[in-house]
């Protein structure tokens, strides 16, 4: 068990993976509050659901409720640097289903409502899975105690 949370929580990163996990995460605990509750002039969880649903994603209540889960409690996991990178896979996971379910038909660009943000969330997640929390994280602190 003790190998196991040593890989979870090591990392390979110094300061880099902070100056990326925390913004990133803040603004991810933002869209995950608009999903969940309704903050920010979100839809909350019955809006998002509905909107989920003419998505195909059924049923569209749980879909909202597990991806505002992801953004908003991913999110807090980058923020305070604990458990990064199952984290962080998660939230890969959930922007490729945004990509391929709201965006992709709209091209790249957010002006049209495109994938371009959702892209660069799935590529900062993913380099956070290989990388790690970075050194100023409760996994660095973790993982040298074990």
């Amino acid at each position: 068990m003790t190998t196991l949370i040593q890989n979870i929580t090591s990392t390979t990163s110094g300061i880099a993976s902070t100056i990326l996990r925390v913004p990133v995460g803040l603004i991810l605990m933002a869209h995950g509050a608009q999903k969940l509750f309704g903050s920010f002039g979100g839809y909350g969880l019955e809006g998002t659901g509905q909107f989920m649903a003419s998505l195909g994603l059924e049923p569209g209540y749980l879909m909202a409720l597990l991806a505002g889960s992801a953004e908003f409690f991913g999110g807090l996991a980058l923020v305070i640097g604990l458990l990064v990178r199952p984290a962080s896979a998660i939230i890969a996971f959930t922007m490729l289903i945004a990509i391929f379910f709201a965006h992709i038909s709209n091209g790249l660009f957010m002006a049209n409502n495109g994938y371009e943000f959702a892209l660069t969330l799935l590529v900062v997640a993913l380099s956070l899975v290989f990388s790690g929390a970075g050194s100023f994280s409760v996994d660095k602190a973790i993982s040298t105690k074990n």
